[in-house]
């Protein structure tokens, strides 16, 4: 793992596998989570394809730069936004989803990258397309996963599944760890397991615990908007995969996603959720092999 400089005052934490002659492939991950998230086998699995796979944390997360200097009452952002308060909504969050998709394209640059794959989930998508749609040049292929495109009729999460993401969680390693099962909510019904996001809460609480981040991002993310003109104009080769148990954010997400992108490939894959169950590894990786040739 190393940390390096994308923009002034921002520095991510990143890690790459496999040979840096082969065609790079980013991974952006999203809301609050960490590289980590990204699984190392998943990873190097793609890696063994002869891609060159970076991954690493969003600003405001993990072990990438902080922007404590500006709190966000999560509570009174929401209230903003529900009200249609957006001046005062816009107020409140230092920065923006360009912002985040910049930080990508800048590791890239530091790395010595001019053009890459570009594959995101969830929040990672949204930044990923953001990425194609402002800098096509630099975006070989986008895979958007998990995600959609800021409209607020599409990718909408239901109620249980909201509930457990804004749901206070404990400050304490073990209660951090223990709330961790209310992500079943949105994982796959036949593949989802406890231990499993047991144990990546353990990792992401002793990497970097920081729950304060996760205002800025969200709303980064809600203030971001609908990038539906964007996308219909998009001439990145696009890959949308996007799994038929989601309930955080639902399929009609990535399906509009894809309707939008002209040629889009969508990938709609049965027992997966908002999750990655290493069960469904295989046919992502296929695709996103067969997309980046």
């Amino acid at each position: 793992m190393s940390i390096i400089e994308v923009a002034p005052g921002v520095s991510l934490a990143y890690e790459t596998f496999g040979d840096p002659s082969d065609p790079a492939v980013l991974l952006v991950m999203g809301f609050g989570a960490q590289m980590i998230a990204w699984h190392e086998d998943f990873c190097r699995a793609l890696a063994e394809r002869g891609r060159h796979v970076i991954r690493y944390d969003n600003r405001d997360c993990g072990l990438s730069t902080r922007f404590d200097d500006h709190p966000v009452d999560v509570g009174g952002f929401i209230d903003a936004v529900t009200s249609g308060d957006l001046s005062s909504a816009l107020a409140m969050v230092p920065y923006t989803l360009q912002d985040m998709a910049d930080d990508g394209l800048g590791l890239l640059t530091a790395l010595g990258i001019e053009r890459a794959h570009v594959v995101g989930s969830s929040m990672g998508g949204m930044i990923a397309q953001t990425m194609a749609i402002s800098r096509p040049a630099r975006v070989l292929t986008l895979t958007s996963m998990m995600s959609s495109t800021g409209e607020p009729d599409y990718g909408r999460s239901s109620d249980e599944a909201r509930a457990a993401l804004f749901g206070p969680k404990p400050a304490d390693r073990e209660g951090y760890v223990a709330a961790a099962d209310r992500e079943l909510v949105w994982a796959s019904r036949r593949y989802g397991d406890v231990a499993i996001l047991r144990e990546l809460a353990a990792a992401s609480y002793d990497r970097g615990y920081y729950p304060a981040g996760a205002g800025r991002q969200l709303g980064a993310m809600i203030l971001g908007g609908s990038r539906a003109d964007a996308l219909r104009g998009l001439r990145v080769p696009t890959l949308v995969i996007h799994g038929l148990d989601d309930t955080l954010i639902d399929p009609s997400g990535g399906k509009r996603t894809a309707d939008l992108v002209p040629g889009a490939r969508l990938l709609l894959l049965p027992d997966m959720g908002h999750d990655r169950p290493r069960e469904l590894w295989p046919d992502i990786i296929d695709a996103v092999d067969a997309h980046t040739r």
